[in-house]
């Protein structure tokens, strides 16, 4: 793609996604906030929007604590990240617990109060581009695996397609 960049990444966007997940899930949890009984995505790409990594926990699992369970992760394959923006639900300690962790600073992009309609906002776009090509994947729509590394697999796989498709198209 970019001659230019390192193999590397500095910066990521961090984000999750809730999915619904079928009876035979065996980890399936409530999100409260989407009303959503199955798995929650969490993902963190590079600033092309490319999957760097993904976690699948249950859905009650809150973003924060996710995410500490992500970046721990991701930090040990990219130690060499030193940005990552995310939306307001990462807000609070989580930014001071990276920063002395990894020292590596969690940018918070917010949506504006007085905003009326919709608004592109910088970095966060990207990962939800990201979603929105997995969203192109039916096996992704739904949470049909009994295993969480099973659904990872299957986000990585869908990733690895979208990759590969590029790549002979040019």
């Amino acid at each position: 793609m970019a001659d230019d960049r390192k193999r590397q990444p500095s910066a990521g966007i961090l984000d999750s996604q809730s999915v619904k997940a079928s009876e035979c899930s065996s980890t399936r949890g409530y999100d409260a906030g989407k009303k959503i009984n199955g798995i929650k995505r969490h993902v963190l790409v590079d600033t092309m929007g490319l999957l760097l990594m993904v976690m699948v926990l249950p859905a009650n699992v809150q973003d924060r604590d996710g995410a500490r369970l992500l970046l721990k992760k991701a930090m040990v394959v990219y130690g060499r990240i030193r940005r990552i923006w995310a939306d307001g639900g990462y807000a609070g300690a989580l930014v001071h617990w990276t920063k002395r962790a990894f020292d590596c600073v969690l940018e918070i992009v917010k949506r504006s109060d007085t905003a009326a309609k919709f608004i592109v906002l910088p970095r966060r776009w990207v990962v939800e581009r990201t979603f929105g090509w997995l969203g192109r994947y039916r096996r992704l729509n739904r949470s049909y695996e009994r295993r969480t590394e099973v659904a990872q697999a299957m986000v990585y796989l869908a990733m690895c397609r979208l990759m590969l498709s590029r790549w002979v198209k040019h």
